[in-house]
C-alpha cells in the first residue's frame, strides 16, 4: 500500500513544478531619446543619490604677508666698523637720513684720509699751474711746461671731486677724519628689525652671507599678499583683479587688496604658482608673516558646481544626468571648468537649482546605449 503511495506523490510534485511560476520582476525601465523612465516606485536606489547644482564657490587662496618690498629697505654698511652708538630700535618712526647707529670705522677714515688728501694735491695743482703761467707769459718756460701743468691740474682736480664726492654720498663732508661712519636710514618709515649691538663689528661682506641686515626699516601701512594658487586657477587670476583678505586673528573683518603680479613658473616640487597682491595697512592691524586667506570673485566664478561623482565621460565630452520629477532621468551635455575638493565648476549646460544624480550613472548611461544584436 505504502508503495502505490510514494509514485503519486512524486507525479503531484513533477506537476507542481511544470507550472510556469509567476513573474514578480518589475517591467524594465524604457528609454526616449537621453530620457530614461522607470515606473512608480521602482527607481534603482543608486539613482536616488543626488545633489542640488549650486552656486560656484569663489576662488580661496591660502597665503601669508609680508613687507612691501617696493617701500622696505634692509640697511648694510659699505664699511667695516665696530659699532659705538645705537640711535634706532626696532618699533622707532623715522625720517629719511635719520641716523640709525654710529660705526668706528679706519676703513672710513682712509676714504676721509683720501679726500683730504686730493685737496691738498688739487691745491698744489693749481699753484703750479698758476706758476707756469706767469712763467709762459715771460718767455721763461716752454709751451710744453705749461700744457703739463694744466694737465696735472685736470686731474688732480677730477681726483678731488671723486674723493669728496664718495665721502658726500656716505654722510661725511670730508673736511674731517674722524673715522665715525654713520648708518643712516635711506627712506622715511619704521624700524621693523634691529640685528646687532654695541660693540659688534660689522663688514660689508654680509650682505653675501646669510647674516640679517643690521636694520630693516619698511612703510607698515602697505603690505604684500604672497599667494600659492594652482594651475587651474590661471583663468581667473589676472593683474588688477580684486581680492577680498581675511585673517583667522580677525574673523569678521575684511581686507580688500589686488593682484599685482603672478609668476610666470610653477613649483615643481608643490605645483603651486605664486601670486603677489598688494593692500592697504592704514591701521596696521596686520602684521608681516600672519597667515591668510584671500578670496577671489570673478565674473566666470558666477558659474555653479555640482559634485565631482555626478560627472562622466563619453566619447571626449562630458554628461550628468539629472533627475526630472519622481522617476524620470535626464543626461545632459556640460561643459566645466577647473575642479576642487571634491567641485567641479560648470560654466554651461546647467541651471543652479537643478538635482543631479550623483551615483549609479554609469548604470544609467548604460540603459541608453544600444543594444547588440547577437549573431
Amino acid at each position: 500500500m505504502r508503495k502505490s503511495i510514494i509514485p503519486a506523490l512524486l507525479a503531484l510534485l513533477l506537476v507542481a513544478c511544470a507550472r510556469e511560476a509567476p513573474d514578480d520582476t518589475p517591467p524594465g525601465p524604457s528609454t526616449s531619446g537621453n530620457t530614461i523612465t522607470y515606473a512608480a516606485g521602482k527607481a534603482p536606489a543608486l539613482a536616488t543619490a543626488t545633489a542640488t547644482v549650486e552656486k560656484a564657490a569663489p576662488l580661496r587662496l591660502n597665503g601669508r604677508l609680508t613687507w612691501d618690498e617696493d617701500r622696505t629697505v634692509r640697511v648694510y654698511t659699505p664699511f667695516a666698523g665696530r659699532v659705538v652708538r645705537i640711535s634706532a630700535r626696532a618699533g622707532d618712526s623715522v625720517r629719511q637720513g635719520q641716523v640709525l647707529a654710529v660705526l668706528a670705522s679706519p676703513e672710513f677714515g682712509q676714504a676721509q684720509a683720501e679726500a683730504r688728501r686730493a685737496d691738498a694735491d688739487l691745491a698744489l695743482a693749481e699753484k703750479t699751474l698758476e706758476r707756469q703761467k706767469e712763467l709762459e707769459g715771460y718767455g721763461v718756460a716752454p709751451r710744453k711746461d705749461l700744457q703739463a701743468a694744466q694737465a696735472d691740474y685736470a686731474r688732480a682736480q677730477a681726483e678731488s671731486e671723486r674723493a669728496r664726492a664718495r665721502v658726500k654720498l656716505y654722510g661725511s663732508s670730508g673736511n674731517t677724519v674722524d673715522q665715525t661712519f654713520a648708518i643712516a636710514s635711506p627712506i622715511p618709515g619704521v624700524v621693523v628689525e634691529r640685528n646687532l649691538n654695541p660693540g659688534q663689528e660689522l663688514r660689508p661682506d654680509q650682505m653675501t652671507s646669510n647674516a640679517p641686515p643690521p636694520f630693516v626699516v619698511t612703510n607698515p601701512s602697505y603690505l604684500w599678499a604672497i599667494l600659492d594658487a594652482s594651475e587651474t586657477d590661471l583663468p581667473y587670476l589676472a593683474p588688477g583683479t580684486p581680492i577680498t583678505i581675511r585673517s583667522p586673528v580677525y574673523k569678521d573683518a575684511e581686507f580688500h587688496a589686488r593682484v599685482a603680479a603672478i609668476s610666470d613658473f610653477l613649483d615643481p616640487q608643490t605645483r603651486t604658482l605664486k601670486v603677489r597682491a598688494v593692500l592697504e595697512n592704514g591701521d596696521r592691524r596686520l602684521k608681516a608673516e600672519m597667515f591668510i586667506t584671500a578670496q577671489i570673485q570673478t565674473q566666470r566664478r558666477a558659474a555653479i558646481q555640482i559634485p565631482a561623482s555626478a560627472l562622466f565621460f563619453e566619447g571626449g565630452k562630458r554628461f550628468v544626468f539629472t533627475r526630472e520629477g519622481e522617476n524620470h532621468y535626464t543626461r545632459r551635455e556640460i561643459t566645466t571648468a577647473e575642479e576642487n575638493q571634491g567641485k567641479v565648476v560648470v560654466v554651461s549646460g546647467l541651471e543652479q537649482g537643478q538635482v543631479v544624480v550623483t551615483e549609479g550613472v554609469l548604470m544609467l548611461q548604460q540603459l541608453l546605449q544600444p543594444r547588440r544584436v547577437q549573431k
